[in-house]
């Protein structure tokens, strides 16, 4: 049988369980999901783990917040976008090796591709919530496509270090950081084309929050992407389209990334229909 499954802290709004079981039944193959929550202060247990995928009784692992990064010391080689993007999501064994990959950034670049949500033959000026691992994914994602972004985040020393590394890395891009407050984003809203959160604020159950500062006003014409998927409706989103704009969740790019770790750990095309309907 084939055993996957996603680590993280908490896990347990997750829809990944339902999206690959769909997707193994469809293809025929017999296998199963699980969740394996760990708790970030017992590292022991995220080694015990990632030694089950090396021995076998793991076939492939999903890796969710906050472990997206403190995976990468332990695993055994990244691949180049993993190592690029600093985050790992995905963890298999190949040739004796454990090695860390990252579906995040194309998964939602596919999404964004799927919906149209933005045009991709012009620069674009984009706001991204949080500076953790999956925030590293979309800026990584989104510099080639952007003339600026802004990184947003509490953790001000970790969003300017964010900025630093692909400010090297990529020239065609400015990417600013500053902390999510209403003074401190005012000044960054003119002209911005896409807002996306990569923060778990809004997630069940703490519905009733949202990671945009009460009382600064949306970006006008800017498109809201939040990653949070649980619930369908979150505050930002919900807020956003009262504001009059277009506005997403993240469960197009939980299923894009999700098709593309299958890929890897079946070697079989994902059933993306079967995924899809498996949600609706």
């Amino acid at each position: 049988m084939l055993v996957l499954g996603l680590t993280g802290w908490p896990v347990n709004h997750s829809l990944s369980p339902v999206l690959h079981k769909a997707a193994l039944r469809a293809v025929g193959i017999d296998g199963d999901y699980l969740l394996l929550p760990i708790d970030p202060s017992e590292p022991s247990k995220l080694i015990d783990l990632l030694n089950k995928v090396r021995s076998g009784e793991i076939s492939g692992l999903n890796v969710t917040i906050p472990h997206k990064q403190s995976v990468i010391q332990l695993v055994d080689q990244l691949t180049p976008s993993a190592s690029s993007i600093g985050a790992v999501n995905t963890i298999y064994m190949k040739d004796g090796q454990l090695v860390g990959h990252n579906t995040d950034a194309p998964g939602f670049l596919a999404d964004l591709k799927q919906k149209n949500i933005i045009d991709f033959h012009s620069k674009k000026r984009v706001i991204v919530l949080g500076s953790g691992g999956s925030a590293r994914a979309i800026v990584w994602a989104l510099a080639a496509l952007s003339s600026r972004i802004t990184i947003a985040s509490r953790k001000i020393e970790q969003s300017r270090k964010l900025g630093a590394e692909f400010n090297q890395e990529f020239t065609g891009c400015e990417i600013r950081s500053t902390t999510i407050g209403v003074s401190a984003l005012s000044v960054k809203l003119d002209n911005v084309d896409l807002v996306v959160n990569t923060t778990p604020v809004g997630m069940f159950p703490d519905t009733n929050y949202s990671p945009w500062p009460v009382g600064l006003p949306f970006p006008a014409n800017a498109f809201v992407y939040d990653l949070v998927y649980n619930p369908r409706q979150t505050n930002l989103v919900e807020n956003a389209r009262k504001a009059g704009l277009a506005a997403e969740n993240g469960l197009g790019m939980l299923i894009e990334q999700a098709a593309l770790a299958f890929e890897i750990w079946t070697g079989v095309k994902a059933p993306r229909d079967v995924m899809y309907s498996s949600v609706g």
